[in-house]
């Protein structure tokens, strides 16, 4: 109960003076997606999945996906297939306008809100000790880059850490390290930076 009341208070004191800030100084509706995807749906080749980006306002966004993915914490460690959900803050796409930069496809980087779910079901190997049926959670914050490119092609890279909440298993404390490359499907806006 403390370590969620912590991270709460944490995720509200980081976040907070980003928003007040857009709301205060950027102009137009704050639902406006200027320069960020209203959806974005990508295959993850390097990890094998799927990847979903939703735009929600100016600079942020919610995002899932589906793949390969490994928990390492103090107790050990779980591979196979995980569900990673982000709430994602953008910081630096009217810097990157100004360096002439591209934008398009969420080509960014962010701060993020980050859950991931590791399934029992779909595990192929653990050092955990435990029942053979336990689920493992991911709750932190990830500092990420992502980078769409004119082809399509993109990668996203993030570090950051969090609490390891284990379903018949101990918790702990811990790093998340992500990369995925892979292919964006859906039409993206224009590379030409659009001025706000």
């Amino acid at each position: 109960m403390k370590h969620k009341l912590i991270f709460s208070l944490f995720i509200s004191l980081f976040f907070m003076p980003h928003m007040v800030h857009c709301q205060m100084h950027e102009k137009g509706n704050v639902f406006d997606l200027i320069n960020l995807e209203r959806h974005q749906f990508k295959f993850n080749l390097l990890s094998p999945g799927l990847s979903y980006e939703l735009g929600l306002f100016r600079n942020q966004s919610v995002s899932s996906s589906l793949g390969l993915a490994t928990a390492t914490y103090q107790e050990g460690y779980a591979f196979g297939l995980t569900m990673n959900n982000r709430y994602r803050y953008y910081h630096n796409f009217q810097k990157r306008i100004f360096k002439d930069k591209n934008v398009s496809g969420n080509s960014g980087n962010y701060v993020a809100a980050a859950q991931a779910i590791f399934f029992s079901q779909m595990r192929f190997s653990t050092s955990i000790s435990g029942p053979d049926d336990f689920n493992l959670g991911f709750y932190g914050l990830v500092y990420g880059v992502q980078r769409t490119y004119n082809s399509g092609f993109n990668f996203n890279a993030e570090i950051g850490g969090g609490l390891y909440k284990g379903d018949g298993v101990p918790d702990g404390f811990g790093p998340l390290v992500n990369f995925t490359f892979g292919w964006v499907v859906t039409k993206r806006k224009s590379r030409k930076p659009i001025l706000d």
